[in-house]
């Protein structure tokens, strides 16, 4: 990781990440785009039992939305089913168990899913950040397999039930660490050298961005973007980054706070005036790489990358 590249995502970060940050960039929002009647739209968040994911499946359902939450863990989800439905007096609120780092799996839940069910809107938010280098059940390195191999195989198996309907979105939850990287095509699940879980997360959140605007050139009919939801108090920080947690816990946005632009891209009429393929943070299109940082991949790398996604999806396709 590039010291350089490090130092002026930290400071960007204290200025724009934090609770602050995004109380200024509120202040210039449109009160009124996110007053939306969603009645008759599906969604589909991953990851929607804590943190963000449930934050973005709260305001969906308080807007008639329904909801599709992607789980892992059925406890959890059936617990932030209840209270997600209790607080919007939404019924249409359904829990799907489906461990995202599991490619078999996915492609199941994925293709089971099409042939019952319409989709409107994926919300891409299942993520971790495992510190320590763990393999899958299928072999795979945890991080990678969740958090880029599963969103490529979930979205890629969906995008045809998204192009059959009318203002169909793809929503990813990338985060800004991916700004310290530049897109590493040659070791995409971290063999080489010392495992750092933080550069991992942050590498795999960078492939998210580039996979976001490769799927915008080849899909026009559907409408990409990823997201920074800043430095956010969820469960998933608290745990994977114990003590930038308790340093910055003050500072943190809430979960709502980093759920905004999720729920601003995901339902109002102004984000899809935006170009498809962005990046976002606080509901506008930031760049994706600091001044001066060199992190740029190669058009060559980029497809690389989708090359490497799409051998190692079909190996797993049931």
């Amino acid at each position: 990781m590039s010291i350089y590249r490090n130092a002026v995502w930290f400071m960007k970060g204290l200025q724009e990440y934090t609770k602050s940050g995004y109380e200024a960039a509120a202040k210039h929002f449109v009160p009124n785009d996110l007053d939306v009647n969603l009645t008759g739209r599906s969604f589909m968040v991953t990851g929607a039992n804590s943190g963000i994911g449930k934050a973005a499946a709260q305001e969906i359902a308080a807007r008639g939305g329904t909801v599709h939450m992607v789980c892992r863990n059925k406890g959890r989800a059936e617990a932030a089913k209840d209270e997600i439905v209790e607080r919007s007096k939404n019924e249409n609120v359904h829990v799907h168990i489906v461990d995202m780092s599991s490619a078999k799996q996915v492609w199941e839940f994925a293709q089971n899913f099409s042939q019952n069910n319409k989709i409107h809107v994926l919300i891409n938010n299942a993520g971790c950040m495992v510190n320590q280098r763990e393999l899958t059940d299928e072999g795979l390195e945890k991080n990678f397999a969740t958090n880029t191999l599963g969103t490529y195989i979930l979205t890629t198996a969906l995008i045809p039930s998204l192009k059959q309907v009318e203002d169909p979105r793809v929503i990813t939850v990338s985060s800004g660490g991916m700004l310290t990287q530049k897109l590493n095509v040659d070791d995409l699940q971290f063999e080489r050298g010392a495992f750092d879980g933080t550069m991992a997360y942050a590498q795999n959140k960078r492939q998210q961005v580039v996979l976001t605007d490769k799927w915008a050139a080849q899909h026009k009919d559907i409408h990409f973007s990823s997201m920074h939801p800043g430095w956010a108090d969820t469960p998933a920080v608290q745990s994977s980054m114990p003590s930038f947690h308790a340093k910055m816990q003050s500072k943190l946005r809430t979960e709502a706070m980093g759920a905004d632009t999720v729920v601003w891209l995901a339902v109002s009429a102004a984000a899809i005036k935006q170009p498809s393929g962005l990046f976002f943070q606080d509901r506008k299109p930031v760049p994706t790489h600091l001044p001066l940082a060199w992190s740029r991949p190669s058009a060559q790398d980029e497809d690389q990358l989708l090359a490497a996604l799409q051998e190692l999806a079909l190996k797993f396709k049931p």
